[in-house]
């Protein structure tokens, strides 16, 4: 019998299959391979369907959110509060195009604040945007053209609208809303754990809100790769003067020229520096966190 992992909870594993939602435990070798069960994880179970005997080889695999097997991250963010951190977007788009998933940037609430800012900052990035208008419905449908046919993921900030925007794409889940503490400017955590759900036609995951210093524990970009992970360098890159060119000082740099002549944008490239810097500073023995 064969599912994929909806959601793991208190070592318990819910997978869905032709049968139905088998409620599962995982077999204790793999815990001695380090390797950690998770949502939308491709698994084959025993004859009597209680036991993972075996997980599928992984197209990619997140620590935060925790899912396997992404084909486009959505990386929802507010145009008001909690005021949008360019970083943290810019970090998790990168951890996404790393591992082969396709980032969109999604700016809810965007009848409450101007969003021409975030508009102008990622105009070149050449990452999807998706403004969302609850009034309008401006927005949804082009989101519910990316979820066809493709396992995607919500990632983002506590109190940006996650819960909401799956309500209003799919009303059917009820996903619990939460409102945002005025006196804190965050948002509780009102989805506890990774859950998959199949509307759309296709599959979405409902990840719990994460705060921006957790962003680290997405995955570890080597800086050398980091500009890899900007598709906006692409087309400058290779015209830098000195091969391995960081496009920070050097001289002849293709990539720097371009932000001066207005080609990239000053916001995505002091991410870039910022990402930079602390790649540099990564001991490799903390590279190998996380499930494999």
């Amino acid at each position: 019998m064969t599912g994929y992992i909806t959601k793991g909870v208190g070592g318990f594993y819910y997978v869905r299959t032709d049968a139905g939602v088998q409620e599962c435990r995982a077999r204790g070798i793999f815990r001695k391979r380090g390797v950690t069960p998770v949502a939308g994880d491709n698994v084959t179970l025993n004859a009597e369907g209680n036991m993972i005997d075996d997980i599928a080889p992984r197209k990619n695999v997140f620590v935060r959110p925790p899912v396997a097997n992404l084909d486009v991250l959505f990386i929802v963010a507010s145009t008001t509060q909690p005021v949008p951190s360019t970083l943290v977007l810019d970090k998790l788009a990168a951890a996404a195009l790393y591992q082969n998933v396709q980032p969109v940037l999604v700016f809810t609430k965007t009848d409450l604040s101007a969003a021409d800012t975030l508009a102008t900052d990622y105009a070149q990035s050449g990452l999807p945007l998706v403004f969302v208008h609850y009034d309008t419905g401006e927005g949804l449908d082009e989101l519910r053209g990316w979820i066809r046919g493709r396992l995607c993921a919500f990632c983002g900030n506590s109190g940006v609208g996650k819960s909401t925007l799956l309500n209003t794409i799919a009303p059917q889940l009820h996903r619990e809303t939460g409102e945002i503490s005025r006196k804190l400017g965050r948002g509780r955590h009102t989805t506890r754990e990774t859950e998959i759900f199949e509307v759309c036609g296709g599959r979405i995951a409902d990840t719990a809100g994460f705060a921006s210093l957790e962003t680290q524990r997405l995955c570890h970009i080597p800086k050398e790769e980091l500009e890899q992970v900007f598709p906006e360098f692409a087309p400058y890159r290779e015209q830098c003067r000195f091969i391995g060119c960081s496009h920070r000082s050097e001289t002849g740099c293709a990539v720097r020229a371009a932000l001066d002549e207005g080609k990239i944008s000053p916001t995505r490239y002091a991410s870039y520096l910022a990402m930079y810097e602390e790649a540099a500073q990564v001991k490799e023995w903390e590279t190998k966190k996380g499930p494999r």
